[in-house]
């Protein structure tokens, strides 16, 4: 909830930055200016602060006018959410693409909350906060997958373990020495492991990648059943549903994003 609060208190900031930047904004500016500066005592009873005080009631009213607009505080939360996650640095074109639509079905998440009032839109506020969480989660993993992708060791001894595997048991069947047996199974079990463990490394990848297809539909169906939400149905069954599918799939992303450190860490301590 801090990160959601923070998040609108930057949005907030933005859209006042902006509505400060407007071209009316700097019209309304220097039109004072030249007023204040250029005509004197239009009337008799006229002051040249009053150019300054209509000129502030000007910018006021602008700047009032973008923090009313429900569009403009939109898409000033989701450019702020956005730019938590530098989508540069994935590497993956089909990891950075799937993200991209994410972020594209939150800023529509967004929308349809902002058309409603009360109770409804405070569950769909909630239920986008949920989303958040997914997002930074697919973020997490397509950065994982990215980890595992630019790992040219993996690759490199997919490809000489088994054929340090096929010498080592062609060894041993020649080999007569208890003791040199002995220290060639051990180097055996040793490579074999490492083989089981590169296999689970590129299956943890694949895996993560079906996962990111996967949360990207589910994202897709969240989004179309919340478009179908009315007012009445705040309380209801299906609402609750809605919660429930949303943190099931962070768990699952959770799971993933685990079973990839595992792999690597196993690896590692085998190297």
């Amino acid at each position: 909830m801090s990160s959601e609060n923070s998040i609108k208190q930057r949005a907030l900031g933005a859209i006042v930055t902006n509505a400060l930047l407007r071209w009316e904004s700097l019209v309304t500016i220097a039109l004072t200016a030249i007023l204040f500066l250029f005509v004197k005592d239009p009337f008799p009873w006229w002051q040249d602060w009053f150019w300054l005080v209509g000129g502030a009631i000007a910018e006021a009213a602008l700047v009032i006018s973008a923090l009313t607009d429900p569009q403009a505080a939109t898409q000033a939360v989701a450019r702020e959410f956005e730019a938590k996650f530098d989508l540069g640095e994935v590497k993956s074109s089909v990891s950075r693409e799937r993200l991209q639509k994410a972020m594209e079905y939150r800023r529509n998440m967004l929308k349809l909350t902002e058309r409603h009032q009360g109770a409804m839109r405070s569950s769909l506020s909630q239920t986008v906060a949920d989303i958040n969480d997914w997002i930074q989660h697919m973020y997490d993993l397509a950065l994982h997958i990215d980890a595992f992708d630019k790992n040219e060791l993996v690759e490199r001894d997919r490809r000489a373990v088994p054929g340090q595997i096929d010498k080592v048991r062609t060894r041993l069947n020649l080999e007569k020495d208890a003791t040199v047996r002995r220290d060639l199974e051990n180097q055996l079990r040793q490579l074999e492991q490492q083989q089981e463990n590169l296999e689970a490394t590129v299956n943890s990848v694949k895996r993560a990648e079906i996962q990111l297809d996967s949360t990207l539909s589910s994202l897709g169906t969240i989004y179309a059943q919340m478009s179908l939400l009315g007012t009445k149905e705040v309380d209801s069954a299906r609402a609750q549903r809605l919660r429930l599918e949303i943190q099931d799939e962070v768990s699952s992303l959770q799971d993933t994003i685990a079973a990839m450190d595992e792999v690597q860490s196993q690896r590692l301590s085998l190297r």
